[in-house]
C-alpha cells in the first residue's frame, strides 16, 4: 500500500472505487487500523460512487509511530481533565486532523465527504472545525463531542477496553472476541470467526499498543467540542446504536442537535461496532448524505 508525507508525518493509506467518484475519507477509532473498515463496506461505498481513502491514523498500523516523550499516565491525565486543568500530551485531535488534511494535500484532494467512527469520528468533527474548507460533508458514526458532563460507558466496557495488551496472535485474537462481545452489538449476529480473523491479520500487519495509549492521551487532552460544533457547517450525519455501552447513545444525540441541521439515524440493537446486517442503512444513509452535499441525483 502506498504511504504519503502528511503533516510531517507519514500516512499509510489505500484508495479504492472509481476514479472519478467522490472522495470519501474514512477515518477509524482507537488503535484501530484501515483494515478495519471491511474491504466489503468499502467496495459498496465504492459501488455507490465513491472514490474510497481508508488510512492507519499516526500511532497504529503501518503509519509513523510518536514514540517517546516519557511513560504516560493516563489516570493522572483523566483526573487532571475532570477537574478542569489542561493535559500535556505527545498530540492532539487537532493534530490528527491534520494529518488528514495533510493525506488529502497529497493525493490532491481540496475538499472530501468525512467519514469518522468512534475515536474516527472525534477527529472528522475536528477536521470540520479546524479545516472547515476540506470537509464537504460530515459523518460521525458511534461517537461524541467530548462533553464530560454526559453519561458514561458501562463499567464493563470500559473495563473490557483496558483490558492489559496481548502477548500473541492467539492473545490478539481471543482479546478481540472478548472485547467485541462485551462492546459489541446485541440485536445483530456476533460473527466471531470474523472478529478473530480481523485481530489476527492486524496483530500480523502491525502490534504497537504504546501507541493506543498516546492516541486515549490525546482525547483526554483535546477537551470538549461542544461550543465549536455549533459552528460546524458541513451537511452533517449522526450514526449512533442504541445499545452502545462505550459511547452511550446520548453522545451521538447531543452531536447532532449541537450541529446545525444535522440529522440523526438511530440503529436499534446496534452497540459499539459495525455489524454487517446494519451496513445497508449506513451506507444508503451516507451515499444519501454525499449526494445531497455535492447537488446530485441518485
Amino acid at each position: 500500500m502506498p504511504r504519503a508525507q502528511a503533516n510531517g508525518v507519514e500516512i499509510e493509506y489505500e484508495v479504492c472505487g472509481p476514479a472519478g467518484g467522490r472522495p470519501l475519507l474514512l477515518v477509524m477509532g482507537l488503535g484501530a487500523q484501515m483494515i478495519i473498515w471491511d474491504d466489503e463496506f468499502c467496495a459498496a461505498l465504492g459501488a455507490r460512487g465513491h472514490r474510497v481513502i481508508r488510512f492507519d491514523n499516526r500511532d497504529v498500523g503501518l503509519s509513523s509511530k510518536i514514540d517517546g516523550g516519557g511513560a504516560l499516565d493516563l489516570l493522572a491525565a483523566m483526573r487532571a481533565a475532570a477537574l478542569g486543568r489542561p493535559v500535556a500530551a505527545p498530540y492532539t485531535l487537532s493534530d490528527m486532523a491534520a494529518d488528514a488534511a495533510g493525506l488529502l494535500d497529497a493525493l490532491d484532494i481540496d475538499s472530501a465527504h468525512v467519514v469518522g467512527a468512534s475515536l474516527g469520528g472525534m477527529i472528522a468533527q475536528t477536521l470540520a472545525i479546524d479545516h472547515p474548507g476540506r470537509v464537504r460533508s460530515l459523518t460521525s458514526i458511534m461517537s461524541t463531542t467530548g462533553n464530560p458532563e454526559l453519561p458514561r460507558a458501562r463499567p464493563e466496557a470500559t473495563a473490557a477496553l483496558l483490558e492489559p495488551p496481548p502477548r500473541d496472535r492467539a492473545g490478539a485474537m481471543a482479546r478481540a472476541a472478548r472485547v467485541f462481545r462485551t462492546i459489541g452489538s446485541p440485536g445483530f449476529p456476533f460473527d466471531e470467526a470474523r472478529v478473530r480473523d480481523r485481530a489476527g491479520r492486524s496483530f500480523d500487519r502491525c502490534f504497537h499498543p504504546s501507541g493506543v495509549a498516546r492516541q486515549m492521551l490525546a482525547i483526554v487532552a483535546s477537551g470538549s467540542r461542544v461550543e465549536k460544533l455549533r459552528a460546524v457547517g458541513a451537511p452533517t450525519l449522526v450514526i449512533h446504536g442504541t445499545e452502545d455501552p462505550l459511547i452511550p447513545v446520548a453522545a451521538g444525540v447531543e452531536t447532532a442537535t449541537l450541529v446545525p441541521g444535522a440529522e440523526l439515524l438511530l440503529i436499534d440493537g446496534m452497540g459499539h461496532d459495525l455489524p454487517r446486517d446494519a451496513w445497508p442503512r449506513i451506507i444508503d444513509a451516507i451515499t444519501e448524505l454525499t449526494t445531497r452535499a455535492e447537488g446530485c441525483t441518485g
